[in-house]
């Protein structure tokens, strides 16, 4: 039995006529009935009573019918999700991000998957890369956006580096210290710190070396949260100050809200945001659909930083021009 042979089945049993059935199904007489044949012959009853080159349905054809119909109908949808799933506008995307990306990145994504595909069912999870790394091995996600560092060491892992992450310490617009060029450590503290919940192992070192804070680091800071969104809240209603990637402020640089300080040394460490996902996993139009965002959302967000990064620099660097103008018109005029 086959769907098929079901088509046949209920193309003579709602025509009435062989003939006729033939005609809608596409098919001689004789091959027609032939199919009617096997189809009883794989049930093991008759569906139709043969009497002067009539079928008549039997009680058998009258009770398979609405499954053969079912059957049938099956196979039309399992065809029509395979072809919306080709195309991208039919699955689930499972995936995760850390807090740093959920506004610049997974929002911005899945705004645009609901709007574009919204026969495609989402899930997301915000958490740390490592975290994140464990929920990818465990195939509780189809791929993560984070630290690519995490991912070194698992063959099975497919890696696309896509952003080279830069750093600044960050406070609102009109601080005190927004004017100021060269802001050392001392300055620094005294104001609020604030750090993210989770604070990677390499940023604590690199706070503690360049910034002389004693360990353990983190009693340096006043304030210590999981939630971005509340950090940039308060870093933008008050004085105080965070270190943190360029791109997790970026909304707020954006708004105006807050900018970078001009700290030195400048806050620099070796971090790549990029995909990570399972190397031998076949993957839906719908997952690829997202990658495709994925890589155009951080490459509008590195023009951005560039572009903010320049927009801040010129005024200072104006500054610094005219104070060594004057600086030099003061020693020749004596």
């Amino acid at each position: 039995m086959n769907t098929r042979q079901l088509r046949h089945f209920l193309a003579v049993l709602d025509s009435g006529s062989l003939i006729a059935a033939a005609e809608t199904v596409h098919l001689s007489l004789p091959a027609l009935s032939r199919s009617i044949r096997a189809l009883e012959d794989g049930l093991g009853v008759p569906l139709f009573d043969r009497t002067d080159r009539r079928l008549q349905p039997t009680a058998y054809a009258y009770a398979y019918a609405p499954r053969a119909r079912r059957m049938v109908l099956d196979e039309k949808e399992a065809i029509r999700t395979l072809d919306l799933m080709r195309t991208g506008d039919l699955g689930m995307v499972s995936m995760g991000m850390g807090s740093s990306l959920a506004e610049p990145v997974l929002r911005p994504m899945l705004a645009e998957l609901l709007r574009t595909s919204p026969g495609v069912r989402l899930r997301s999870l915000i958490e740390t890369s490592d975290r994140l790394l464990d929920a990818l091995v465990a195939e509780r996600l189809d791929f993560f956006v984070g630290d690519i560092r995490v991912a070194q060491g698992h063959p099975e892992l497919a890696i696309e580096p896509l952003h080279r992450s830069t750093f600044g310490w960050y406070a609102r617009t009109g601080h005190p210290l927004a004017s100021q060029q060269g802001i050392d450590s001392k300055t620094l503290r005294q104001y609020p710190l604030i750090a993210t919940g989770y604070v990677e192992p390499s940023l604590l070192q690199s706070l503690g070396q360049n910034y002389a804070l004693s360990s353990p680091v983190l009693d340096h800071f006043s304030l210590i949260t999981d939630d971005l969104g509340t950090v940039r809240e308060i870093v933008a209603s008050s004085d105080s100050i965070v270190p943190a990637t360029d791109i997790s402020m970026l909304a707020a640089m954006r708004s105006g809200a807050v900018m970078a300080l001009d700290v030195m040394p400048p806050l620099e460490l070796d971090m790549t945001l990029g995909i990570v996902r399972q190397s031998q996993r076949t993957l839906a139009p719908a997952t690829e659909k997202a990658y495709g965002l994925v890589r155009s959302l951080f490459a509008a967000a590195a023009a951005d930083i560039s572009a903010l990064r320049r927009a801040a620099a010129g005024p200072a660097r104006g500054r610094s021009r005219s104070g060594a103008a004057a600086a030099s018109h003061r020693e020749v005029g004596g």
